[in-house]
């Protein structure tokens, strides 16, 4: 079984639209979003969830009221501002440190386990399909991930599937470390401006360190021809590959409001003539033998 994670540098560069066209094209997988923080694998698909549970992510204060005394010596320990002078405990501030629980001469405070976000089970029309939400202000998004793949990969067991399709995390933060962790391909979207090479390069570097085999994709390329050609050169003096060019089109954007997959439209266009030769390429460096209809 072989995974593939779909990263950037930043959000905004095409990532989740080219998950979802590939996702188009294949056959016999799972597909996962561990774009937690911000998820939108599922507003293109229109998944039908069929389970849902609660991810706890770390926990919080909480006080008893029969135990307090309104010593306030909770209050004036607390750094972060969680606790004010009535013993009332702010839940987004709380970082669950435990300094209270420890100091308190009543023995009033304790740590709970606070639900960060949710995980859910779901089908598409393309394939089962593992996704999460981190609630607002919800904590350890990289665990929520690592939780996500780690169903995707008993899931992919269960249905017996070739493989696993990620939509990974942006950036190159604790999220985006566990989605591109032990798979075998990153597929790595970037865009040619200043700011798209700069979060290209600082994602590879991290993929060295993760030692993961890199794919690279530019997205709009027309947009900047010359900065494109640096991209290519950048990745080709370190023998990193790059397998298409997506052209910058308004249909792109039409497909998306009317709930389409480029790839899928009756009438070829470049756009779904490059993600196309993608796969193509993609299935190459995977040595998979998948029959694309």
């Amino acid at each position: 079984m072989k995974e593939v994670v779909v990263i950037s540098g930043k959000g905004g560069t095409g990532k989740t639209t080219v998950t979802a066209n590939l996702a188009a094209l294949a056959s016999n997988f799972v597909l996962a979003d561990c774009d937690v923080d911000a998820p939108n694998l599922h507003v293109i698909l229109q998944p039908e969830i069929l389970e849902e549970e609660p991810f706890y992510g770390g926990k919080i204060a909480v006080r008893s009221v029969d135990r307090c005394i309104n010593c306030g010596l909770c209050s004036v320990l607390c750094e972060f501002d969680a606790i004010a002078k009535d013993g009332s405990i702010d839940p987004i501030k709380c970082e669950g440190c435990n300094l209270c629980v420890v100091k308190c001469p009543m023995g009033a405070l304790k740590l709970v386990p606070q639900q960060s976000g949710n995980l859910y089970f779901s089908e598409t029309e393309l394939a089962p399909f593992v996704h999460a939400k981190l609630k607002a202000g919800g904590e350890n998004s990289g665990k929520l991930v690592t939780h996500v793949k780690r169903i995707a990969q008993h899931v992919a067991k269960e249905y017996q599937t070739d493989w696993i399709l990620i939509d990974g995390s942006p950036g190159i933060g604790c999220p985006t470390i566990a989605s591109i962790r032990g798979v075998d391909v990153a597929l790595l979207v970037t865009e040619p401006t200043v700011s798209g090479f700069a979060d290209l390069k600082r994602v590879l570097q991290l993929s060295e360190q993760l030692r993961t085999k890199v794919l690279v994709v530019v997205n709009k390329f027309d947009l900047n021809p010359s900065l494109t050609e640096d991209i290519e050169q950048f990745c080709l003096d370190r023998n990193i590959s790059v397998i298409g060019r997506i052209p910058f089109s308004e249909d792109v954007v039409e497909a998306l409001r009317q709930g389409e997959l480029l790839v899928r439209q009756s009438h070829p266009t470049p756009v779904s003539d490059a993600l196309k030769s993608i796969w193509s390429q993609l299935e190459l460096h995977l040595n998979l033998a998948v029959e694309v209809s």
